[in-house]
């Protein structure tokens, strides 16, 4: 279907039509590879094709968030709460900000290199569901922002699929932007994690 394209650009796209194609996708880091099965688009400043109050890019290009505003295909991560190392798949196109974090999987390979990573005493469903949980059981970590996803040589690499049509809901934990329904996941996996709505956001349908 794509016999000349390189797969980086099949996520030079918009956060949403990048999020469905994730879905499915396959992420392999340091000896483990996960089924990718729920997902939370982000778009970019004011001035963009997508503004979005909640994400890390709306005010614009910076040093911590400058891998938003790359090609297609990059990783950027970051750590939530100055704790937990995060990972998104950067879309659209270069010096459009716009990014999908990856929000839970289910692991497929390396299940033992996970727990290790995890605790012996997390669930097999539990091991990768919420985005730090998945890059620890990847063992993703700040110093892999800005790898090239595609790169045969990256420690951790994306495998996309043919793109997966699931459910969505707003956005988890996230204070502005809240009703939005950029989340996305696959139906069925005890994986998903829960929807937690952010104490500092707006009443329902008092947000975009």
């Amino acid at each position: 279907m794509w016999p000349m394209l390189r797969e980086a650009e099949r996520l030079a796209t918009d956060p949403l039509a990048c999020a469905q194609l994730l879905l499915g996708s396959v992420l392999t880091g340091r000896e483990v590879s996960a089924l990718i099965v729920e997902v939370e688009a982000y778009g970019g400043p004011a001035d963009g094709p997508w503004p979005d109050t909640a994400s890390h890019s709306f005010r614009g290009p910076g040093s911590r968030n400058s891998v938003m505003f790359g090609p297609a295909g990059l990783l950027y991560t970051y750590r939530s709460h100055g704790i937990h190392v995060c990972a998104n798949v950067v879309c659209a196109t270069d010096g459009v900000a716009g990014a999908v974090l990856l929000r839970a999987a289910v692991i497929e390979g390396g299940s033992e290199r996970a727990r290790a990573r995890r605790g012996e005493l997390v669930r097999q469903q539990a091991l990768a569901r919420g985005p730090g949980n998945l890059c620890s059981a990847l063992g993703i970590t700040m110093s892999d922002n800005g790898i090239d996803l595609f790169a045969p040589d990256s420690p951790v690499r994306l495998a996309l699929g043919a793109g997966q049509v699931g459910v969505t809901g707003p956005r988890v934990g996230v204070s502005k932007a809240a009703d939005r329904p950029w989340r996305m996941w696959l139906p069925g996996h005890p994986e998903v994690s829960s929807y937690r709505r952010s104490p500092r956001a707006p009443a329902p349908g008092d947000s975009d």
